[in-house]
């Protein structure tokens, strides 16, 4: 199942019945853009919903993963990185942020190892410390440490900070630690049942997942040329009777000049793009694919409210 569906109680009567031994929390992971936040969500569920890349504020939307392992299922929103935005799809970023770490059961905070908190960090507390909430530190990249022992300065650190429920060292790069951060998040897990169905992967619509598998492929295959200023389109999605899948997609950039290099010469970077983006579209829904993509300019969309809303995020973020 690619999309999450809630799940309706059982009533005998007046009277709703639930499966209590199933416990469930909901998890916001947040930190300072490019800690690898969405690595981490994507190793718990062994599959790739959110899109990763060198590049900082690589996620966009607040993406929903779920993963059910027996009575526990532990609800991810894998949330934009932290940062100061420049423009109006960067102050719905960093709200999307702000609404997480308010409605969940526990907040995951990724920091890179052997980086001292910084003001992300800090601020991020704040809110801990103002809604009570409970935390978890996950701290990342501990495969790149030549020096183990400033792991544990780094712990005193944190821990002088905030009471964090765990502080686990993990690298979302080759797993180390994984299971011991999952083990901690089971216990934010609370009775009352499962809210998805237990073999549900995210609520994310499947025109999102493979829009932002497009986008992916951009922001690595055309390095610091282009910047953050690609949005991707679904046109169409319809699958023929013989199971392959027809897609069409529009890739929206900002200038004429972005536009030539994502195309690139006799339209190689294009056929690049498309190619990457389609072998990881066949892997994620298991059946061959027929993509389809262009490009077209839109000019300073990302201070362009209803062109931010046409491309998927929400109005009322644009106050």
């Amino acid at each position: 199942m690619i999309q999450g569906t809630a799940k309706r109680p059982f009533f005998i009567g007046d009277e709703i019945i639930l499966n209590t031994k199933d416990k469930s929390a909901f998890i916001a992971i947040v930190g300072r853009p490019n800690v690898g936040k969405s690595s981490l969500l994507n190793r718990f569920l062994g599959q790739k919903i959110a899109i990763v890349s060198s590049k900082p504020q690589t996620t966009r939307n607040r993406i929903t993963g779920v993963l059910t392992d027996g009575e526990y299922q532990l609800v991810f929103f894998d949330t934009p990185g932290m940062h100061k935005p420049k423009n109006t799809l960067g102050k719905y970023m960093v709200r999307s942020v702000n609404e997480s770490v308010g409605g969940v059961d526990c907040c995951l905070l990724v920091v890179e190892a052997d980086r001292e908190p910084g003001q992300t960090e800090l601020d991020l507390i704040d809110k801990f410390k103002a809604l009570q909430m409970p935390a978890i530190l996950a701290i990342n990249k501990i495969d790149t440490l030549k020096e183990k022992d400033v792991l544990m300065k780094q712990i005193l650190s944190y821990t002088q900070l905030y009471d964090f429920e765990a502080i686990v060292p993990v690298s979302a790069q080759d797993g180390s630690g994984l299971n011991d951060l999952l083990e901690e998040l089971k216990k934010q897990a609370s009775e009352g049942g499962h809210f998805f169905d237990d073999d549900a992967l995210t609520d994310q619509p499947e025109r999102v997942i493979v829009a932002e598998i497009i986008r992916e492929k951009i922001l690595r295959l055309c390095d610091k040329e282009i910047p953050h200023g690609t949005a991707v389109l679904i046109e169409k999605m319809k699958t023929r009777e013989n199971g392959i899948l027809d897609i069409e997609a529009t890739i929206f950039c900002e200038r004429e000049t972005h536009k030539r290099i994502i195309i690139g010469k006799h339209g190689d970077m294009l056929k690049k793009i498309s190619t990457y983006a389609r072998q990881d579209i066949e892997r994620f829904f298991d059946c061959k694919v027929f993509l389809q993509t262009w490009v077209k300019v839109k000019e300073d969309w990302r201070n362009r409210a209803q062109l931010v809303q046409n491309f998927g995020y929400n109005e009322k973020d644009f106050d």
